[in-house]
């Protein structure tokens, strides 16, 4: 009774701050910020679903060396967090194939999804723009996107001129220093061209070694046991760049680009196990558009990455996880009918797993899928209505290990379909309603029906079913946003019911290591999201006070347990002051305890962060230049994520990064 009431408090506390900062600051006359998010294929300005976007700006004030740690702490975002070096966006406690991870709108295809241990395949040091999408409404990316999209934006193909006719060069430089990881890190991005064609080039390093944390931890290698302040086996290189040219003509584009991505770190699991990571990724992409009556455009994208993680035990190779995949993603936009606009669309994809050596808990595999998609919009006087629909044919083939009896052959064929309706109403000229109801399939994926054997990184031996159904689920989210003059803020509930969620539950955890087994169980999935900011003074200074917060309750209802590794309520505020070329910024999250676990497993202790940053625009050597320095956990607080696997395998090893200093200068041209 006791825990109920405190989670009805919680509850309560984070609907009243949304509730304060909508109900203040009358201006009759303004209206929402228009936002416009590649991953929409209408590129509409006003969505249905709710989204966030993180600017170069937004993404140098808040970055880390991975993508999950760069969006954790955004409404409804949290991470995997596997140390330092590998980690994953988990949204409204979803993660893993639940979340869809695109590169400017295509497949970013990696293993990170297999294993918490693998890192993206992606550096923010290189990225643009980053867009999250959240709720059924992306289910043009397919089923597995039921939790949400992210969509990594990095320029390497132009889709519109960025110079005119006489030409032009821009680019900028990135550098950087910081003191908990001791890091090193660098980048820089060119573009050259005219209106007629684009070309690109960028690179970038970065070299951090073992991060500092608030308590002394053992570490031992080579037989010899040291204590120290830092994450044992955190450090780590990393290399990657790309190069990519962009054709223009009357009616549309061609682009092609070839990026490489290669990263050495420790996996901080294991004392002296080293992993390196490569990825090569060929993309080609092109649009035509005013094509007649009917057809207003007409858009491929194709993509071919081959990825490889070897482990090693000291210099010995030791297990190596490698996979090939395709993507092609074709999308016609039809001409407008009245007021319906709208895509269809087919999607194709294919991907070769092999895992070789001692650490092989997953079969070689080979998955196989195709697709067709439709999303309408249609405009009305009040607002819009929105739908669409998918249907998928998957075909997921184990093909065995040569001389390991623990995988036999096999294959599965699954035909999944999801649907969704969305509604977006404009009630007053500063308020917006919206409103997508979903249904949604995913075929299970190869290590979910083919597993069978000791995955090290999760300290478990993980057992697939080769019987798994689809993963069913119903899906809603209704939602609000408001804008006066600088005043905004949003609200949003969702809630997901699963007939037959795919967990990975207990089935023997006497055993050493504890067996798991892939079941499908009822599970339901329930929260808020909320933001919103306050402008206190506006003269020669401008001084805004932001205030987020969010919640998710997960259970599996089929037993009435929580289901593991689920972010606590978050409540945050921060302070962002300006004038003319400074900016400074105060922020503090507020992280609850989280006892809601399954039976057996370790709850985690709540904890507050803070973290300041300052900039100053100015120019060196004639140029544009942005110095800026971050501190982030300025109080040096001593904190566990209660949503990485390591919380619960390594108690007490991995704590999040302690207090760092992060300085640098970013020069444009």
């Amino acid at each position: 009774m006791k825990k109920t009431s405190i989670s009805s408090f919680r509850l309560s506390a984070i609907a009243s701050l949304s509730l304060l900062a909508c109900s203040s600051w009358a201006q009759d006359n303004a209206t929402l910020t228009p936002v416009i998010v590649t991953a929409n294929p209408l590129g509409a300005t006003e969505l249905i679903a709710p989204v966030d976007q993180l600017n170069k700006f937004e993404l140098l004030q808040r970055g880390q060396t991975t993508l999950g740690e760069t969006l954790n702490g955004l409404p409804g975002v949290s991470s995997t967090y596997f140390g330092p070096n590998a980690s994953r966006p988990v949204i409204r406690g979803l993660d893993s194939d639940r979340i869809t991870i695109l590169s400017n709108g295509s497949a970013n295809l990696d293993l990170s999804a297999l294993s918490p241990d693998h890192a993206v395949a992606l550096d923010p040091l290189l990225i643009e723009r980053i867009e999250v999408l959240r709720g059924p409404g992306v289910l043009q990316y397919g089923g597995s996107a039921v939790g949400g999209v992210v969509n990594v934006i990095d320029g390497r193909i132009h889709r519109e001129p960025l110079f005119g006719e006489k030409g032009g060069v821009a680019g900028r430089l990135d550098a950087g220093l910081a003191t908990g990881n001791k890091e090193q890190g660098g980048a820089v991005v060119l573009d050259a061209g005219t209106n007629r064609y684009t070309l690109h080039v960028d690179a970038m390093s970065r070299k951090t070694e073992d991060v500092s944390v608030p308590v002394s931890l053992d570490c031992t290698k080579n037989g010899v046991t040291t204590t120290d302040r830092r994450i044992c086996n955190s450090a780590s290189e990393t290399y990657g760049g790309a190069v990519g040219g962009t054709m223009f003509f009357d009616r549309g584009y061609l682009g092609a680009s070839l990026s490489t991505y290669d990263k050495n770190y420790g996996a901080v699991a294991e004392d002296e196990v080293t992993i390196r990571m490569r990825s090569n990724r060929y993309a080609l992409e092109g649009e035509l558009r005013e094509l007649g009556s009917f057809l207003q455009s007409v858009k491929a994208q194709y993509s071919l990455t081959d990825y490889a993680h070897t482990e090693f035990e000291g210099s010995e190779v030791g297990t190596r996880f490698k996979t090939r995949g395709q993507d092609l993603r074709l999308e016609a936009r039809h001409a407008r009918i009245g007021q319906l606009d709208g895509v269809i669309g087919l999607q194709f994809d294919s991907s070769d797993f092999s895992a070789n050596g001692d650490e092989a808990y997953a079969p070689n595999s080979r998955t196989r899928s195709s697709a067709a998609f439709v999303h309408e919009e249609l405009g009305t006087g009040w607002g819009k209505l929105s739908a669409g629909a998918r249907v998928e044919s998957v075909r997921v083939e184990s093909l065995g290990i040569d001389g390991n009896a623990a995988f036999t052959p096999g294959s599965r064929n699954f035909n999944p379909a999801s649907y969704a309706l969305g509604a977006l109403w404009n009630v007053a000229p500063e308020w917006q309603l919206t409103s997508n109801v979903s249904l949604n399939e995913r075929a299970p994926r190869h290590y979910e029906l083919y597993a069978n054997g000791e995955h090290v990184a999760t300290n478990s031996e993980e057992v697939g079913n080769p019987n798994l159904a689809k993963e069913r689920s119903a899906n809603v989210d209704i939602g609000a946003a408001w804008r006066r003059g600088a005043h905004k803020a949003r609200v949003q509930l969702f809630q997901h019911r699963f007939s037959n969620y795919i967990s990975l539950e207990g089935t023997d955890l006497a055993a050493s290591p504890p067996q798991y087994t892939y079941t499908q169980v009822q599970a339901r999935f329930t929260g808020l999201e909320t933001s919103g900011s306050v402008r206190l003074v506006d003269t020669l200074h401008k001084l805004d006070l932001g205030l987020r917060a969010d919640t998710v309750r997960a259970e599996n209802t089929s037993t009435g347990q929580p289901l593991p590794r689920i972010a606590p309520h978050r409540v945050g505020a921060s302070l962002q002051w300006s004038r003319a070329a400074w900016n400074a910024r105060l922020g503090v999250d507020r992280y609850a305890g989280q006892d809601r676990v399954p039976d057996g497993q370790r709850t985690t202790e709540g904890y507050t962060l803070w973290n300041a940053a300052l900039s100053l625009r100015d120019k060196v050597g004639g140029l544009p230049a942005l110095w800026y320095a971050r501190l982030d956990n300025l109080t040096n607080t001593l904190a566990y994520s209660s949503s990485s696997i390591l919380t619960q395998t390594r108690p007490g090893g991995v704590p999040l990064p302690g207090r760092s200093l992060k300085v640098g200068l970013q020069l444009s041209f």
